[in-house]
C-alpha cells in the first residue's frame, strides 16, 4: 500500500496519493475523500501548543472497504479507516494525533477498543490507562508495516509519526459509533507523556500536570486471547472470518479480558 500500490498487502485496493495526505481507491473498493485535521484542532494535546508544523497534520478517509462488505460491516457496527500523517515535526515532537478516549458506544453501552494495523512507515501508538492525574499504565508501542496494536477500552491513546522524514499510513478497525472524550487530555495539556525528537530518535518526557508514573517502551506483540493473527492482515482476517474481529464493536464478548489487557 503505498504510492507504487506495492509494499504491505492489506487486503485492500487503497493507494496514498502523490504529495497529498489522500487516498484513491480501486474499483472494488468504497472510499471518501479525506477529512483533514489541522493543527489548530491538536494544539491542546501538544508540548508547545504555539509550535509551527505541517499543516494539515493529517487525513482520515473513514468507512473503507469492498463495496461487497458494505452491508455486514454496517451491521457489524465496524468501521475500517485509514489515515495518512504527514511526515516533519510539530515543534519539538513528531507528527501525532491529540489524545482521546472512545466515547461509549450508544448500541452497546462500551467504551470500545480499537485495532490498529500500520500499512507505511513507522509509527508508535502510545496508550495510558486513565486521563486523569493518575494515569495508571502507560505504554509506547513502536510498530511498522503489518504490526497490529490494540487501544483497550476506556484508554486514552494516541498515534506518532516515528519517522520525520516521510508520511505514515495506517488502518483502524473500531466501532461504527464512534465518538471521542478529549476533556481529560486537554484538561492536562495533553498525554502523560510528550514523545521528543532528538539526535534521530524519540525520547520521552514526563508531562508534569500528571502525578509521576512509569512509561514502557516496546514493540508489538501478539494478541492470540484476542484470535487475532499477526502475519494476517486485519481486513484478510475480516473476509476469512467476520465473526472473529466483533470483540472491537461488541467488547462485552470478552469482558473478562479487559480488565487485565495491555497495548
Amino acid at each position: 500500500m503505498n504510492e507504487q500500490g506495492v509494499g504491505f498487502d492489506s487486503g485492500l485496493d487503497v493507494r496514498l496519493r502523490r504529495e497529498a495526505l489522500a487516498f484513491d481507491y480501486g474499483p472494488e473498493v468504497l472510499g471518501p475523500e479525506v477529512e483533514l485535521r489541522r493543527l489548530d484542532e491538536i494544539r491542546r494535546s501538544l508540548r508547545d501548543p504555539e509550535c509551527s508544523g505541517p499543516d494539515p497534520v493529517y487525513g482520515i478517509a473513514m468507512d473503507v472497504c469492498r463495496s461487497e462488505d458494505a452491508d455486514d460491516l454496517r451491521r457489524r457496527y465496524l468501521l475500517f479507516g485509514v489515515v495518512a500523517y504527514a511526515g516533519g515535526r510539530l515543534g519539538e515532537e513528531p507528527v501525532r494525533s491529540q489524545g482521546h478516549i472512545h466515547s461509549p458506544a450508544p448500541h452497546c453501552g462500551w467504551s470500545t477498543p480499537e485495532l490498529f494495523e500500520i500499512w507505511e512507515g513507522r509509527a508508535i501508538v502510545y496508550a495510558q490507562e486513565f486521563a486523569e492525574d493518575e494515569p495508571g499504565k502507560c505504554i509506547a508501542v513502536a510498530a511498522g508495516p503489518g504490526d497490529q496494536v490494540v487501544a483497550p477500552p476506556g484508554w486514552a491513546h494516541c498515534v506518532i509519526n516515528a519517522d520525520p522524514d516521510r508520511r505514515m499510513v495506517f488502518c483502524a478497525l473500531c466501532d461504527r459509533q464512534y465518538g471521542f472524550r478529549y476533556d481529560g487530555v486537554r484538561a492536562h495539556g495533553g498525554l502523560a507523556w510528550f514523545p521528543l525528537l532528538r539526535g534521530g530518535s524519540i525520547k520521552w518526557q514526563a508531562n508534569p500536570r500528571y502525578r509521576r508514573s512509569s512509561l514502557q517502551v516496546r514493540g508489538p506483540r501478539s494478541y492470540p486471547e484476542l484470535g487475532l493473527d499477526a502475519k494476517v492482515s486485519i481486513y484478510r482476517q475480516y473476509l476469512a472470518n467476520p465473526e472473529a474481529l466483533q470483540w472491537v464493536s461488541d467488547p462485552v464478548r470478552v469482558a473478562s479480558l479487559w480488565p487485565t489487557l495491555e497495548p
